[in-house]
């Protein structure tokens, strides 16, 4: 509690030490499964005695767009306006969270005055746990499984599985038609670094969350997960 009671308090006086006096720093959102874009508006006021200059507003990607009332950049005392930012949130799916800085008169490169932060809650139609399954070079090519598990509501069933390269078989196992499967990968060899993409077609209403990626990695392991891993204890 009292750590967030920091934050708060660093926020609000970071804020207003521009001038620029924000209602709020953080938006947090809940995005409907099939939105393509979100809105949000951040309402500010100068409260300074003196006029204040927006001079940058940077995006953290170029997912972000930023709308400045209408253009208008330098705000006289008390005068107030909104920074209207517009999220294309493509095929992304859980918690994605997004900075915009924003930079005033005498801003540093490097040190805006004001960040604004929205943070948004996608629905996750169609979740892969783990993404990545992992082998090191010269182990064992054990199975691995890509658990896929479907959102509550309309069934939603997995049509085809395509892997990237031949170098690794896949299995898919049907554990409740329409809401469970197992992905089992298995390299079919160790001797050299692999890489494998897995493209996982459903027929998921929405087309966004339709085609899902899962990945198959054989990797050499580097000097200090080499020097992290056990060693073999040696015979009599």
């Amino acid at each position: 509690m009292k750590f967030a009671i920091g934050v708060w308090l660093t926020l609000a006086a970071f804020s207003q030490a521009a001038g620029l006096e924000f209602t709020e720093l953080f938006k947090d959102i809940n995005a409907a499964a099939d939105a393509a874009t979100i809105t949000t508006d951040f309402n500010f006021t100068n409260k300074s005695d003196k006029p204040v200059t927006i001079t940058k507003a940077e995006p953290s990607c170029p997912c972000l767009k930023a709308e400045i009332s209408g253009g208008k950049l330098k705000y006289a005392p008390n005068e107030s306006g909104v920074i209207r930012i517009t999220f294309e949130m493509g095929n992304l799916a859980g918690l994605v969270v997004k900075d915009l800085p924003i930079y005033v008169d005498h801003d540093p490169p490097d040190k805006p005055s004001i960040l604004l932060t929205v943070r948004v809650h996608i629905p996750v139609l169609v979740a892969l746990e783990p993404k990545t399954v992992k082998w090191n070079l010269g182990g064992k090519p054990d199975p691995q499984t890509i658990q896929i598990r479907m959102a509550e509501g309309k069934p939603i069933h997995v049509k085809s599985v395509k892997s990237s390269s031949p170098e690794f078989s896949c299995e898919l196992k049907a554990l409740e038609e329409g809401r469970k499967f197992d992905l089992i990968v298995t390299p079919l060899k160790m001797n050299a670094p692999e890489v494998s993409i897995f493209r996982i077609e459903t027929d998921c209403g929405i087309s966004k969350h339709r085609i899902q990626q899962a990945f198959a990695v054989v990797r050499k392991l580097s000097p200090g997960e080499v020097a992290l891993a056990p060693k073999e204890q040696a015979g009599p």
